[in-house]
């Protein structure tokens, strides 16, 4: 692998098969044949670790909207990451992907104070796919990781 090859790392709860479309969609994009110099990895929350998030350039989060707030799973992953990343990782590109049931803004507010914390900086808007399951979720969100991607390729972030 060569020096100059970015790392995105995609942190995803998929507890549903609605979900794991949503990152398949998501890998997709990020892996889309024009993107050279960008090697994705998806590693679920509850396995994913501080030596993951060091290892990154860029980092995608997915999550359920539960209890007006993110999974558990997710939460699990800050709580394990955040002191060992809190100063290491700053200025951390992400992106975040939110399906909700309602409307995702506890969720959005929640993932946001933790990242803000982290001095984490959000590259895109908070992409909520909001209630029944839609095909249009799946192009956002393989329009989310395409453009993650092609922005550490480019450099942008």
């Amino acid at each position: 692998m060569p020096n100059d090859e970015k790392q995105l790392l995609i942190v995803a709860h998929i507890p549903s098969p609605n979900t794991e479309l949503l990152l398949e969609a998501v890998v997709r994009g990020a892996t889309h044949e024009d993107i050279d110099g960008v090697t994705v990895k998806h590693i679920p929350p509850l396995q994913a670790g501080p030596e993951d998030v060091l290892k990154a350039d860029g980092i995608i989060l997915g999550t359920t909207e539960n209890f007006g707030y993110m999974s558990g799973a997710l939460k699990d992953f800050f709580d394990r990451i955040y002191y060992p990343c809190l100063e290491k990782t700053q200025a951390l590109p992400y992106a975040l992907y939110i399906k909700a049931g309602m409307d995702g803004t506890g969720t959005r507010i929640a993932v946001e104070k933790i990242t803000a914390g982290l001095r984490w900086r959000a590259v895109q808007d908070t992409l909520v796919c909001r209630g029944k399951f839609q095909q249009s979720f799946l192009e956002k969100c393989e329009e989310l990781g395409m453009t993650m991607a092609a922005g550490l390729e480019a450099g942008i972030y």
